[in-house]
């Protein structure tokens, strides 16, 4: 159940960081933030379904 919140979490450190390589202010980086957090959320939920799924 970690995967998701994982993924929201790692993909709002690389939106921030990749906001912030470009000179981007804290506008940019809050809306590169939830777009790679959104991204990655979902990403990281296909993957615990198949996790969970393969264990049948």
């Amino acid at each position: 159940m970690i995967y998701p919140l994982g993924g929201l979490l790692i993909g709002a450190l690389i939106g921030v960081w990749r906001a912030w390589s470009n000179g981007g202010n804290a506008r940019d980086m809050a809306q590169w933030a939830g777009s790679f957090a959104i991204l990655f959320g979902i990403i990281g939920l296909f993957v615990l379904i198949f996790i969970e799924r393969s264990y049948v």
